[in-house]
């Protein structure tokens, strides 16, 4: 799969015009990973987005105890590390690979400066991102039982 086919069917992506998802394909780099390799840790600055190709990765995160909790297990098409990206924060979580997975890198500050060539793809993707973090948000709400 070419890595513009594989950027237009990512929810991130997936509204922006075709000239768009030609520009963010060209800054990407791909990498391969091996069983057991991190792609982030918790913690750590945010310097890139993965978009997986092939493959599977686990989620995981420390929580207050010190308990490891594993949260997802994610697939080919997914992507992850967006909000560090967007943000500038730290990494919520750590994901590690289960077996080989290949992914393609969005470097923070490749898609920063394109975001500001191009504000419209900002704009673009904002809708997204707030669906996104609306649903993370009502995830975690059902999962602690707090109503809002």
């Amino acid at each position: 799969m070419d890595k513009e086919n594989a950027l237009a069917k990512v929810s991130l992506f997936a509204n922006l015009e075709p000239k768009y998802v030609k520009g963010i394909a060209q800054i990407c780099t791909e990498r391969t990973f091996e069983p057991g390799e991190h792609l982030m840790k918790q913690n750590e600055d945010g310097i890139g987005l993965f978009i997986i190709l092939s493959g599977k990765v686990k989620i995981e995160k420390v929580d207050a105890s010190g308990k490891l909790v594993e949260l997802a297990s994610n697939g080919p098409g997914d992507i992850l590390g967006e909000f560090a990206v967007l943000d500038g924060a730290k990494r919520t979580a750590t994901v590690t690979t289960v077996e080989p997975t290949t992914c393609m890198v969005l470097a923070a500050w490749e898609f920063t400066s394109f975001m500001k060539a191009h504000p419209e793809v900002a704009i673009d993707i904002l809708p997204i991102v707030v669906k996104k973090f609306r649903e993370t948000n009502d995830a975690l709400i059902g999962v602690s039982g707090v109503r809002s």
